[in-house]
């Protein structure tokens, strides 16, 4: 009776030793993981303030390597470039004896010369002009340097289209300035002879990093799998009673997580054939700048699949157990994914939301755009969404649950892709 006691224990042993071989990820797991990244103390984690996105970063390069992943780029997980942040620091027009308030000018491009405009030439808003669109016609499609007379009735669409148009430039340090051809908008009906135009730019360097790590491909080290999620979100934004920080924690602490559980399970598992790339980028929110960097710094014929992964946090349109895939029919990815899903309860289901384009506005999109087979993988509710960018996207709103089905869905529908079984269809390129 002894020894049978005994061997049922060991046997009891074994199928939890195995159980937890074979599970994906936990809740607990993802509780620690996601309340870290959403906590107050990373401060909304803004791409802008080094010493908030840092302590976030920092917290995931300790994930990687306590998992054992190797570094992409630096011993310490960072894939450092740096961008020129470009913002006024102070303009005025003034027409005759007339110097006109902030919102009754809008300047948009360098001026180098305050008062000779001879080369300018002089266009028009008038009283009866569709005023959004003769706006965006003289913006996008006059190329010359151009000082704009809007009619007084458009004064206030013109203050409303200066504080979407002049926010702060931002661009690659290595990249070539963008040229803009000047256009200065002012509200009056004539222009005097004596006027004067100007504006100062102040320019400052400014650091930034995605957090990256690989494990190599047994066979075939030199095709590539991306798991990849955004790590930076709005920063601080105007107090909401007592709350003033942009927790993110559906955008996109979600998707971060389920990218460091990813790792975790297939550094465990140990069958990729393809090398396997783990990377969280860094300013999403403010242009895609990480994955810019990142994609445009890697050869895209060599990556096999990009699974990029935004706001898992909640229940699709399509109830529980699901995911949509953005640009689903642009490659056979998700076909492919949905095979190895067989006999589960799970489904993989098309963009419901194609009129917002989402396939190339998030952090796929260069990769897609250069033929690689590269999409986003989400449950947000986008047209319903009311915690979206606000103080109240926080870990309480979450379904830990949801998160874990998504992250295993995901785990084992690319089972065949990293053990190299499958190859997904090119995605038709955009850009060469």
């Amino acid at each position: 009776m002894k020894n049978l006691l005994s061997l049922l224990s060991l046997l009891l042993t074994l199928n939890i030793a195995s159980a937890q071989e074979n599970q994906v990820t936990s809740t607990e797991n993802i509780s620690r993981i996601i309340n870290t990244l959403a906590a107050d103390d990373m401060r909304g984690r803004s791409a802008l303030h080094v010493k908030d996105i840092e302590k976030a970063a920092d917290f995931i390069a300790s994930e990687f390597k306590e998992i054992g992943l190797q570094p992409y780029a630096e011993d310490n997980f960072r894939q450092s470039f740096t961008v020129i942040r470009k913002s006024v620091k102070d303009q005025s027009v003034q027409l005759g004896d007339k110097k006109l308030s902030p919102d009754e000018f809008m300047i948009i491009g360098d001026v180098p010369d305050a008062k000779n405009h001879d080369q300018y030439k002089q266009l028009k808003i008038a009283a009866d002009d569709d005023f959004s669109s003769r706006f965006r016609e003289i913006v996008q499609k006059d190329t010359s340097k151009a000082i704009i007379l809007v009619d007084p009735k458009h004064a206030a669409l013109l203050a409303r289209f200066k504080r979407i148009y002049t926010r702060e430039e931002i661009y690659f340090k290595d990249q070539a300035q963008p040229k803009q051809n000047t256009k200065v908008f002012v509200v009056s009906n004539e222009l005097p002879s004596q006027h004067i135009i100007h504006k100062e730019i102040a320019e400052i360097e400014q650091p930034m990093f995605n957090v990256a790590a690989i494990i190599p491909g047994k066979s075939k080290p030199d095709e590539y799998v991306i798991f990849s999620g955004h790590y930076d979100h709005i920063g601080i934004l105007p107090a909401v009673g007592q709350d003033s920080i942009a927790n993110g924690a559906d955008d996109d602490a979600s998707g971060t997580t389920a990218v460091i559980e990813l790792a975790r399970y297939y550094k465990k598992l140990n069958n990729n054939e393809r090398t396997l790339i783990f990377v969280a980028f860094t300013a999403e929110e403010i242009g895609m700048y990480g994955s810019k960097y990142f994609s445009n710094n890697i050869d895209p014929d060599k990556v096999v699949a990009m699974i990029n992964i935004e706001m898992i946090g909640k229940d699709s349109k399509f109830g529980p157990n699901s995911l949509y895939i953005t640009g689903y029919d642009a490659s056979n990815l998700g076909s492919l994914m949905q095979e190895n899903l067989k006999g589960s309860a799970f489904t993989f289901h098309k963009d419901p939301y194609t009129t917002q384009n989402l396939f190339y506005r998030s952090d796929n999109a260069v990769l897609a755009a250069l033929g690689v087979p590269a999409h986003t993988f989400s449950t947000s509710q986008i047209d319903k969404d009311s915690y979206y960018h606000t103080v109240k996207d926080e870990v309480s709103t979450l379904d830990i649950n949801n998160i874990k089905s998504s992250i295993e869905a995901i785990a084992k529908g690319a089972i065949g892709i990293i053990k190299g079984e499958q190859t997904p269809s090119r995605v038709e390129k955009l850009r060469e």
